[in-house]
């Protein structure tokens, strides 16, 4: 069995986790998540404590109890505090700005770029060179970074582009003569 899923995941207040045949679903004050469940584990609540044990002794089973008790872990996390990820806009004349539900992206281009947010995601740019993509769903809003990380990744000579406000390019040295 997967050492991780030896240890329960704690509700906290305001979070309650509802399981059924083929999914579970958490609730939450930031909103409601739903994962699909297989046969291979069997989830149990007791006092505010979500148990995952190996329903067989597969290797498919064992593997699945791990990774469906970081899923709901995360879950919880994204129902009761939220994911975020910062990105920043490195270069001369790259800017971002919010408008409605969509993010508009200067990057260099002749044209502006206009990337449409998907739903439970919330976006804000306190600077114009700052980008906050916020959500429950750790899956989605990591997905977002890395889409509108994509539209301009950073290059390695000068470092331009837009990048994880954690992440560290590593700039190559020119070609000498």
């Amino acid at each position: 069995m997967s050492r991780i899923a030896k240890y329960p995941v704690e509700l906290p207040k305001g979070v309650e986790a509802k399981i059924e045949q083929d999914q579970i679903v958490v609730k939450g004050p930031l909103g409601s998540l739903t994962q699909a469940l297989t046969g291979d584990v069997v989830i149990t609540e007791d006092s505010g404590k979500l148990t995952f044990v190996v329903a067989n002794d597969s290797r498919q089973a064992k593997a699945m109890s791990g990774t469906l008790r970081a899923l709901v872990a995360n879950m919880v996390t994204g129902v009761s505090k939220g994911f975020e990820r910062k990105l920043t806009l490195v270069g001369v004349g790259y800017r971002a700005q919010v408008q409605g539900d969509a993010i508009k992206l200067q990057l260099g281009y002749s044209h502006d770029i206009l990337h449409k947010m998907p739903a439970g995601i919330k976006i804000e740019c306190p600077t114009q060179t700052e980008i906050l993509v916020k959500g429950s769903d750790k899956q989605i809003v990591g997905q977002v970074a890395a889409e509108i990380r994509a539209y301009r990744e950073p290059e390695p000579y000068k470092g331009k582009g837009v990048r994880y406000a954690d992440e560290r390019v590593v700039i190559k040295e020119t070609k000498k003569k």
